[in-house]
């Protein structure tokens, strides 16, 4: 869009310096003030739109180091500079007529080659005008509708200087001053309202329309469940977002990079010139308290995994216990720190909590490749789940050695009357039993009913 304007902007440049040469070349002929004066305002109005066409080159720089968000404020910048410049011309000519009101009659009058010289100027003014006000409404832009202005002002300026000199010709020469005073006016409450404009947008003012339409369509999007501070500003034709959005506190990494895509993309899809930066924070407040407890004992430094995460109440007080996997190298004064960390740490963040039963676990990594069975292991184990009369059926027993680690899946059934708290503690001891006898094993067994 940037790229437009400029051409834009160039063509308009070329059109009002073609009116500045005819307009004073046909003034100092005809010997026409107002013609000579309206050519003066048309140069002027050439060093304005030059001035807009730089500014709207600058912005098409890409962002750099210096300047991050892109050029785009040079844009509005050269607005600023265009609206000023008008409001001085528009106060010249206010100065300009009421001094002309108050002086005597011109003693030379102009002709018709001076209105030939000023028509031309009216058709150059129109050209611009209809190329502007077609721009503004395709790529829009602060420079173009400065220029436009511009166009404008030059447009009521020469037919103030046509009417003025057929006035004077017959003899009413105060006309030309009037209407240069009513015109005056009009331009100068033109000109505040593009300086108030363009100065706005240098403050990064916002539409809080706008930014009311970003946190609804945050809030919209799936996994959301609050929306924090939205900062948003304008450069140029792009608007800038950032956006803090509040997910689920157990809510996993990728599960969070996710939805912040998705809330991006919502808001690109309504506001096509949007650029979002989105910022995720976790939220407990609904969050079921065991969710909690895992997600503090997993930010330890040292812990390797949390499971069995537990919680109870006993005469209205809370309890937690929790089965926290460390190193199996490190010694226990090391481990017993990280567990004490990580009580310190429930405490803190769940005042609820009266106490955290901390079992620590030696933490082994299961290769996910296995080469070769271990026959003679799995006899082993048979013989001792052999030992146990609650277990019914015993299933596949499955051995997979991977350098140091053995690798044991057990498969048995149990009298389907049985507890799960009673399954549990008979696969937790034999576990241990098979632990004991076999080193370096890491055991699943999958209890089913008979």
């Amino acid at each position: 869009m940037f790229v437009q304007r400029t051409k834009v902007l160039q063509i308009s440049l070329l059109a009002i310096f073609s009116a500045f040469v005819v307009e004073l070349v046909f003034g100092l002929v005809s010997n026409s003030l107002a013609l000579i004066t309206d050519s003066i305002h048309a140069l002027l109005d050439s060093v304005v739109t030059l001035v807009l066409l730089l500014a709207a080159r600058w912005a098409i720089k890409p962002p750099d180091a210096e300047h991050t968000y892109g050029h785009g404020k040079i844009e509005s910048l050269g607005g600023l500079i265009g609206g000023i410049a008008i409001f001085l011309i528009a106060c010249y000519f206010i100065y300009e007529s009421i001094n002309r009101l108050q002086s005597p009659p011109p003693s030379v009058l102009p002709g018709l080659f001076a209105i030939i010289g000023g028509l031309y100027t009216i058709g150059i003014d129109f050209f611009r005008i209809i190329l502007l006000r077609r721009s503004i409404k395709k790529i829009g832009g602060a420079t173009l509708k400065a220029d436009f202005y511009h166009a404008f002002m030059d447009l009521g300026s020469t037919l103030v200087a046509i009417v003025g000199i057929i006035l004077v010709s017959y003899g009413l020469y105060f006309g030309d001053f009037v209407a240069a005073l009513i015109l005056g006016i009009l331009l100068a409450a033109l000109s505040v309202k593009l300086v108030y404009k363009t100065a706005l947008d240098l403050t990064d003012v916002i539409s809080p329309e706008l930014v009311k339409n970003v946190r609804e369509i945050s809030m919209s999007t799936e996994g959301v469940i609050g929306a924090g501070p939205i900062l948003m500003r304008r450069s140029g034709d792009t608007i800038f977002a950032d956006v803090t959005i509040s997910l689920r506190g157990d809510t996993s990494f990728d599960k969070a990079h996710e939805i912040s895509d998705s809330v991006e993309i919502n808001i690109k899809n309504k506001i096509p010139n949007a650029s979002t930066t989105i910022h995720f924070e976790p939220d407990w407040e609904d969050v079921p308290i065991d969710a909690k407890i895992l997600e503090i004992a997993q930010s330890v430094e040292g812990v390797k995994g949390v499971h069995n995460v537990s919680t109870h109440k006993t005469k209205g007080k809370t309890y937690s216990n929790l089965h926290v996997m460390v190193d199996r190298e490190i010694n226990l004064s090391s481990a017993h720190k990280i567990s004490e960390i990580i009580e310190d740490k429930i405490q803190q963040q769940i005042p609820d909590i009266t106490h955290a039963t901390i079992h620590l676990e030696p933490f082994v990594t299961v290769p996910e490749n296995f080469n070769i069975e271990d026959r003679e292991t799995e006899e082993k184990i048979k013989t001792i789940l052999e030992k146990y009369p609650d277990i019914k059926e015993i299933g596949r027993i499955l051995s997979l050695k991977f350098e140091n680690i053995l690798k044991i899946d057990i498969d048995c059934s149990f009298d389907k009357e049985l507890s799960i708290e009673k399954v549990h503690d008979l696969t937790s001891e034999i576990e241990h039993l098979i632990r004991a006898e076999i080193k370096n094993s890491v055991i699943t067994i999958h209890p089913e009913p008979n």
